[in-house]
Protein backbone atom coordinates (compact mmCIF):
# COMPACT_ATOMS: atom_id res chain seq x y z
CA UNK A 1 0.00 0.00 0.00
CA UNK A 2 1.74 3.36 -0.64
CA UNK A 3 0.70 6.42 0.92
CA UNK A 4 -1.65 7.50 -1.16
CA UNK A 5 -3.77 4.75 -0.25
CA UNK A 6 -3.06 4.40 3.37
CA UNK A 7 -4.26 8.69 3.41
CA UNK A 8 -7.74 8.15 1.18
CA UNK A 9 -8.39 4.85 2.96
CA UNK A 10 -7.87 5.97 6.59
CA UNK A 11 -10.93 6.58 8.49
CA UNK A 12 -11.99 6.53 12.08
CA UNK A 13 -13.57 3.01 13.14
CA UNK A 14 -15.63 2.55 15.83
CA UNK A 15 -16.51 -0.92 16.29
CA UNK A 16 -13.78 -3.34 16.68
CA UNK A 17 -13.36 -7.40 17.02
CA UNK A 18 -12.61 -7.46 21.01
CA UNK A 19 -11.27 -11.13 20.27
CA UNK A 20 -8.53 -10.26 17.74
CA UNK A 21 -5.26 -9.11 18.98
CA UNK A 22 -2.21 -8.03 17.81
CA UNK A 23 1.52 -9.85 18.07
CA UNK A 24 4.31 -8.14 19.91
CA UNK A 25 6.25 -7.90 16.59
CA UNK A 26 2.92 -5.71 15.22
CA UNK A 27 3.34 -3.56 18.06
CA UNK A 28 7.00 -3.24 17.97
CA UNK A 29 6.64 -2.16 14.18
CA UNK A 30 3.89 0.32 14.94
CA UNK A 31 5.86 1.89 17.67
CA UNK A 32 9.35 2.10 16.02
CA UNK A 33 7.43 3.95 13.54
CA UNK A 34 5.68 6.46 15.52
CA UNK A 35 8.99 7.17 17.25
CA UNK A 36 10.51 8.59 13.60
CA UNK A 37 7.71 10.97 13.92
CA UNK A 38 9.36 14.67 14.12
CA UNK A 39 9.60 16.86 16.91
CA UNK A 40 10.96 20.07 17.18
CA UNK A 41 14.73 20.16 18.63
CA UNK A 42 14.29 16.65 18.24
CA UNK A 43 13.38 16.71 22.02
CA UNK A 44 10.77 13.38 21.34
CA UNK A 45 8.40 14.77 23.92
CA UNK A 46 5.98 12.23 23.06
CA UNK A 47 5.62 9.43 25.60
CA UNK A 48 3.13 5.97 24.19
CA UNK A 49 1.26 4.55 27.04
CA UNK A 50 0.09 1.20 25.36
CA UNK A 51 -2.73 0.23 27.58
CA UNK A 52 -3.11 -3.81 27.59
CA UNK A 53 -4.35 -4.65 30.61
CA UNK A 54 -8.14 -5.30 30.35
CA UNK A 55 -9.23 -4.02 33.43
CA UNK A 56 -7.37 -0.67 33.06
CA UNK A 57 -8.93 -0.62 30.11
CA UNK A 58 -12.16 -0.79 31.41
CA UNK A 59 -11.53 1.64 33.61
CA UNK A 60 -10.49 4.09 30.79
CA UNK A 61 -13.62 3.34 29.15
CA UNK A 62 -15.95 4.26 32.18
CA UNK A 63 -14.51 7.82 31.86
CA UNK A 64 -14.26 8.24 27.90
CA UNK A 65 -17.98 8.58 27.63
CA UNK A 66 -18.36 4.30 27.65
CA UNK A 67 -17.26 4.20 23.96
CA UNK A 68 -16.80 0.51 22.88
CA UNK A 69 -13.34 0.93 21.42
CA UNK A 70 -11.71 1.50 24.32
CA UNK A 71 -11.83 -1.48 25.40
CA UNK A 72 -12.78 -3.74 21.86
CA UNK A 73 -9.72 -2.58 19.66
CA UNK A 74 -6.90 -4.77 19.65
CA UNK A 75 -4.28 -1.77 21.36
CA UNK A 76 -5.23 1.12 23.30
CA UNK A 77 -2.60 4.38 23.07
CA UNK A 78 -2.54 6.66 24.87
CA UNK A 79 -0.31 9.67 23.34
CA UNK A 80 0.71 11.44 26.49
CA UNK A 81 2.98 14.81 25.96
CA UNK A 82 6.20 15.20 28.32
CA UNK A 83 6.33 18.98 28.97
CA UNK A 84 9.28 19.05 30.46
CA UNK A 85 11.24 16.52 28.24
CA UNK A 86 13.40 19.63 26.51
CA UNK A 87 15.14 19.88 30.17
CA UNK A 88 15.71 16.22 30.69
CA UNK A 89 19.71 15.72 29.25
CA UNK A 90 18.70 17.50 26.05
CA UNK A 91 22.76 16.63 25.30
CA UNK A 92 21.11 12.47 24.49
CA UNK A 93 19.19 14.42 21.60
CA UNK A 94 21.84 15.19 19.48
CA UNK A 95 24.55 12.63 20.76
CA UNK A 96 25.30 10.91 17.12
CA UNK A 97 25.43 14.54 16.05
CA UNK A 98 28.92 16.70 14.98
CA UNK A 99 30.24 18.18 17.82
CA UNK A 100 29.92 22.43 15.96
CA UNK A 101 25.99 20.76 15.98
CA UNK A 102 25.77 20.15 19.14
CA UNK A 103 27.37 22.79 20.25
CA UNK A 104 24.77 25.30 18.79
CA UNK A 105 21.39 22.76 19.19
CA UNK A 106 22.03 21.85 22.91
CA UNK A 107 22.13 25.41 24.22
CA UNK A 108 19.64 26.71 21.97
CA UNK A 109 16.85 24.03 23.71
CA UNK A 110 16.77 25.77 26.68
CA UNK A 111 16.80 29.06 24.99
CA UNK A 112 13.64 28.55 24.02
CA UNK A 113 11.83 26.50 25.82
CA UNK A 114 12.88 28.04 29.37
CA UNK A 115 10.33 29.51 31.38
CA UNK A 116 7.89 29.31 28.07
CA UNK A 117 5.24 26.97 29.61
CA UNK A 118 2.72 27.33 27.03
CA UNK A 119 5.01 26.85 24.70
CA UNK A 120 6.33 23.64 25.75
CA UNK A 121 2.91 22.75 25.97
CA UNK A 122 1.99 23.85 22.60
CA UNK A 123 4.92 22.08 21.50
CA UNK A 124 4.57 18.57 22.72
CA UNK A 125 0.54 18.67 21.49
CA UNK A 126 2.01 19.43 18.26
CA UNK A 127 4.65 16.74 18.52
CA UNK A 128 1.75 14.28 19.74
CA UNK A 129 -0.21 15.11 16.76
CA UNK A 130 1.60 14.54 14.52
CA UNK A 131 2.71 11.20 16.14
CA UNK A 132 -0.72 10.37 16.02
CA UNK A 133 -1.00 10.51 12.21
CA UNK A 134 2.13 8.55 12.02
CA UNK A 135 0.46 5.73 13.80
CA UNK A 136 -2.62 6.00 11.81
CA UNK A 137 -0.77 5.38 8.48
CA UNK A 138 1.31 3.03 9.35
CA UNK A 139 -1.67 1.11 10.50
CA UNK A 140 -3.11 1.20 7.71
CA UNK A 141 -0.38 -0.07 5.78
CA UNK A 142 -0.37 -3.03 8.18
CA UNK A 143 -3.61 -3.91 7.59
CA UNK A 144 -5.63 -2.24 10.79
CA UNK A 145 -8.21 0.14 11.00
CA UNK A 146 -7.92 3.11 13.78
CA UNK A 147 -9.68 5.56 15.39
CA UNK A 148 -8.39 8.80 17.19
CA UNK A 149 -9.59 9.75 20.39
CA UNK A 150 -10.34 12.87 22.85
CA UNK A 151 -13.43 11.97 24.11
CA UNK A 152 -12.63 11.47 27.73
CA UNK A 153 -12.02 12.92 31.07
CA UNK A 154 -8.29 14.06 30.80
CA UNK A 155 -7.87 14.60 34.56
CA UNK A 156 -9.20 11.17 35.42
CA UNK A 157 -7.19 9.43 32.92
CA UNK A 158 -3.93 11.20 33.97
CA UNK A 159 -5.19 9.80 37.64
CA UNK A 160 -5.33 5.93 35.84
CA UNK A 161 -2.15 5.56 34.45
CA UNK A 162 -0.42 7.30 37.06
CA UNK A 163 0.86 10.23 35.19
CA UNK A 164 4.11 12.07 36.26
CA UNK A 165 2.95 15.62 37.38
CA UNK A 166 5.12 16.94 33.80
CA UNK A 167 3.23 15.11 31.75
CA UNK A 168 -0.17 14.98 30.13
CA UNK A 169 -2.41 13.32 28.26
CA UNK A 170 -3.37 14.49 24.52
CA UNK A 171 -4.76 11.98 23.04
CA UNK A 172 -5.71 8.41 22.08
CA UNK A 173 -5.75 6.65 19.09
CA UNK A 174 -7.24 3.05 18.62
CA UNK A 175 -5.71 0.05 16.78
CA UNK A 176 -7.25 -3.27 15.40
CA UNK A 177 -9.72 -5.19 13.19
CA UNK A 178 -13.13 -3.29 11.95
CA UNK A 179 -16.17 -5.26 12.68
CA UNK A 180 -18.13 -2.26 10.92
CA UNK A 181 -16.97 -0.17 8.47
CA UNK A 182 -16.76 3.77 9.10
CA UNK A 183 -19.61 6.38 8.06
CA UNK A 184 -19.61 7.46 4.84
CA UNK A 185 -17.35 11.01 5.19
CA UNK A 186 -20.07 13.65 6.53
CA UNK A 187 -18.97 15.86 3.50
CA UNK A 188 -15.50 17.47 2.88
CA UNK A 189 -14.97 21.52 2.50
CA UNK A 190 -14.41 22.89 -0.30
CA UNK A 191 -10.69 23.40 -1.45
CA UNK A 192 -11.12 26.92 -2.20
CA UNK A 193 -12.36 27.50 1.32
CA UNK A 194 -9.64 25.62 2.79
CA UNK A 195 -6.36 26.68 1.00
CA UNK A 196 -5.38 29.75 1.43
CA UNK A 197 -2.71 31.38 -1.16
CA UNK A 198 -0.24 33.81 0.64
CA UNK A 199 -2.98 35.65 2.82
CA UNK A 200 -6.31 36.38 4.11
CA UNK A 201 -8.18 38.83 2.10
Amino acid sequence: MNIEQAIRERRAVKAYDPQHGMTEDEISKLMSLAMLSPTAFNIQNWRFVLVQDAALRQEIRKVSWNQAQVTDASLLIVLTADLKAWEKQPERYWRNAAKPVQDFLIPAIGQYYGGREQVQRDEAMRSCGMAAMTIMLAAREMGYDTCPMDGFDFDAVARLLNLPADHIPAMFVVVGKALQPAMPRGGQLPMEEVVIRNKFD
